[in-house]
């Protein structure tokens, strides 16, 4: 009996992770280049910035989610990510040429010396190497 349950137990487990999800490819993420930024001149520690930015919203389809954002040393990456709606029952995904979204993060200065190197990613160039728009804020006393 406690094998044919196992055995019981085995095949409802199996079935129940059938491929055939629904859901499975109804998004995917995109990252997007950032048309511009901008950043106070100088930072101080212990200080909160707000940082606007502005990324293109290639269609309706397209949905912010989140910041791609790195931190190495006194280095900060920084890209869109969006969630792009893709075989969704119902909805119409209408190009936007020319759909300049406004966005803001917070910085909080930890450093006491030195600057931050910020490279907000803008895409490739023709030689499928990336390229930044690049701002050097120093840290002031």
């Amino acid at each position: 009996m406690k094998k044919l349950l196992f055995i019981g137990f085995i095949l409802v487990s199996l079935w129940s992770c059938s491929s055939d999800d629904p859901t499975e490819d109804e998004f995917h993420f995109e990252i997007l280049p950032i048309e511009s930024a901008t950043m106070p001149e100088i930072m101080y520690h212990d200080e909160v910035y707000t940082i606007n930015y502005t990324y293109l919203k290639p269609s309706t389809c397209h949905i912010f989610n989140d910041l791609y954002y790195i931190s190495e040393s006194n280095y900060r990456t920084i890209a869109v990510i969006n969630t792009v709606l893709t075989n969704v029952d119902n909805v119409i995904c209408e190009p936007l040429p020319d759909e300049l979204v406004e966005r803001t993060f917070t910085f909080y200065c930890e450093s006491t010396s030195g600057s931050y190197i910020f490279k907000f990613w803008q895409g490739e160039d023709e030689n499928g190497e990336d390229t930044y728009l690049v701002y050097e804020v120093p840290i002031g006393r």
